[in-house]
């Protein structure tokens, strides 16, 4: 048979030559280095060594407040990235597990650490609850199923004489005195918690659980007939991503919880990250959750204009951006690295 080579067409009165990849080959040597596993060792080793390098409180406190919701980023990314079910209620997982542990502490003298296996039962619960009525749905019906539950758990929240009613729980103790101020002991258990989760995310992505997630969120259809069981691999990302939630407000206790704690706004915040960062990669949406958490705290010397120049700044970046700041790679590394040997594009 003939081979061919690849036609190079021009407009009128360009020339036409052979295809430059050099910006192509670049811009993916840029995104393996974000995506290298020796940046994220260092960014988490600089993450474990901030408290040295600046304990101010308010520091801390800001810091924590970001790692969370990365750790809320990278488990709503699960559900919204890898299977493309659109879940606008997962702040109702990270109510779940705050006043699971609250309770616990607070009612019947629990440590912290030991509301842990029961945190992940409860989110688990959850997840079956939601997940078994509302997973045979599909796009906004499956948007607005997750909306009702997630608002169903704020409103039980709310009016709950034993969940503290509007006024929330208070009073929750920390993990005990370890020869360490509060607030470090919390950061440096979360930082602990959100980089093997991060870590726990990435590989389940690369696995065989995660190209059947991608395969279900390309097209439903075509997986199911190609023999994926697509409704037992959406429950799975689902049970996944409730695991992620109920840890992290286990992890965001501060000494109180309320039900405007996870309200509607905290979920779309949530998912907005996992767009910006980009839907499927995980660590896009670690920088997209530390774009969302620290833009406002940053801008804060412009007063009242911070909101309005976040606002602008995120659509500027959707506009110049619309696949995310670092978005999901296809193809697999070797095949990819072949590829850029070979001088060819991805």
């Amino acid at each position: 048979m003939e081979e061919r080579a690849p036609a190079n067409v021009a407009l009128a009165g360009q020339g036409a030559g052979t295809p430059k990849p050099g910006r192509a080959v670049a811009a993916e040597a840029v995104s393996d280095f974000l995506a290298s596993k020796w940046l994220a060792l260092g960014v988490a080793v600089a993450a474990l060594a901030l408290p040295y390098l600046n304990s101010d409180t308010y520091v801390i406190r800001i810091a924590v407040d970001a790692l969370i919701f990365v750790l809320l980023a990278v488990g709503l990314n699960i559900v919204v990235g890898f299977s493309g079910l659109l879940d606008l209620g997962y702040a109702a997982f990270f109510a779940i597990g705050a006043y699971t542990s609250g309770l616990l502490a607070t009612v019947f003298g629990w440590p912290m650490i030991a509301t842990v296996p029961v945190v992940v039962v409860a989110a688990v619960v959850g997840g079956l609850v939601i997940g078994g009525p509302t997973l045979r749905l599909r796009s906004d019906y499956l948007a607005i199923g997750t909306l009702g539950f997630g608002e169903i758990i704020r409103l039980t929240a709310n009016n709950l004489d034993f969940t503290g009613g509007p006024n929330g729980l208070y009073g929750i103790p920390g993990f005990g005195d370890v020869g360490l101020r509060a607030d470090i002991t919390l950061y440096w258990v979360t930082t602990v918690v959100v980089c093997a989760a991060v870590l726990f995310s990435s590989r389940l992505g690369r696995g065989r659980i995660g190209r059947a997630w991608r395969f279900v969120r390309e097209d439903e259809d075509a997986a199911e007939a190609m023999g994926i069981h697509t409704y037992k691999v959406k429950f799975a990302a689902y049970i996944a991503g409730a695991i992620f939630g109920g840890i992290a407000g286990f992890a965001a206790h501060q000494t109180a919880i309320s039900p405007p704690s996870c309200n509607f706004l905290w979920s779309a915040l949530i998912l907005m990250a996992v767009v910006l960062g980009g839907m499927g990669s995980t660590p896009g949406v670690v920088v997209g959750a530390l774009a969302i958490s620290l833009l406002p705290e940053l801008l804060r010397g412009a007063d009242n204009w911070r909101y309005l120049i976040f606002g602008l700044l995120l659509i500027v970046a959707m506009v110049f951006r619309p696949q995310g700041l670092l978005p999901a790679r296809t193809g697999e590394p070797g095949r990819r690295r072949r590829r850029r040997a070979q001088g060819g594009v991805s």
